[in-house]
């Protein structure tokens, strides 16, 4: 096995095309555990975070770029984006250990296609966007569109992810995102909930996203939730309908860490909570003066 670290991406996409089996990652904390586990060993790791791009965070008039390699312990300690997107902000932080943050990454959260990753649901909800460079030139898709199921994603062979783009919310706009694990900390999503919602004037939902983790192979867009939502204060019988679609939206798999019915019933439970949460958020006052 070769170690390489470029220092540009178009120096990461020519090791990648000369050797079959290199990969490239952003912090390994989840390749050496597969290594580890008998995975095969690529020829040539390619570390990613040597270069400047994929390791910053930057915000622009139009919103926030997110360098796929940047540190999710910066990415917490970044103030302007935990204001504008508090939620992605918090299921960042929930990734790992703190000594685990200093390398993990959205890249590599979203790319190793766990179906119990905690960004992955916001990054959707908030409908960020993936650069992706590859041996073509760079591609730009939804984050949503990136993992095909447990381990699998659409990248072809020797493309790896860039960074990711996020408009800046407009006004009374908020998101959140809550996950239930056996333990407090250092554990995976049984399941996770993320909720963007945006309130008029009248404090009723204009528009609104609900995802979900953990339930499915690959992240679950509640559309009946997101509907029954619309046109309505996020209240009462909308957050009622809201936990009934989660709850059928769900489909889960029986395993020691929850069973069908309870993943089902959690799913409602924190898709609810998830959407009282964004809407105060959305309402609270500073979110009004946005362009």
């Amino acid at each position: 096995m070769r170690y390489e670290s470029p220092t540009t991406v178009a120096e990461a996409v020519e090791l990648l095309g000369s050797e079959p089996h290199a990969r490239v990652y952003a912090g390994a904390t989840d390749l050496i555990p597969q290594i580890r586990s008998g995975r095969p060993e690529p020829t040539v790791m390619v570390d990613l975070k040597h270069i400047d791009r994929l390791c910053a965070i930057t915000s622009t008039a139009a919103g926030f770029t997110v360098g796929a390699a940047a540190p999710t312990a910066d990415i917490c300690a970044d103030g302007a984006l935990a204001a504008e997107f508090p939620g992605l902000v918090e299921a960042s932080g929930l990734i790992g250990s703190d000594q685990i943050q200093n390398r993990s990454s959205w890249g590599g959260n979203l790319a190793n296609a766990s179906p119990a990753a905690d960004t992955p649901p916001s990054l959707v909800a908030n409908c960020a966007r993936a650069v992706i460079a590859g041996p073509d030139g760079e591609r730009t898709v939804l984050a949503a569109e990136v993992a095909t199921g447990p381990g699998r994603t659409s990248l072809t062979p020797g493309e790896f992810i860039v960074e990711f783009e996020l408009d800046r919310p407009p006004a009374r706009t908020a998101d959140a995102y809550l996950r239930l694990t056996p333990r407090t900390e250092m554990d995976i999503a049984v399941v996770g909930a993320a909720v963007r919602i945006s309130l008029d004037a009248q404090g009723r939902v204009a528009d609104a996203a609900v995802a979900l983790g953990a339930v499915a192979p690959t992240v679950v867009r509640v559309a009946d939730a997101e509907a029954a939502l619309i046109g309505r204060e996020p209240a009462g019988d909308a957050l009622a309908a809201v936990e009934a679609a989660a709850a059928a939206a769900a489909d889960p798999i029986d395993d020691k860490r929850g069973t069908v019915a309870y993943r089902r019933q959690v799913a409602g439970v924190l898709a609810r909570r998830a959407v009282a949460t964004a809407a105060e958020r959305a309402a609270e006052p500073q979110r009004g003066d946005r362009p």
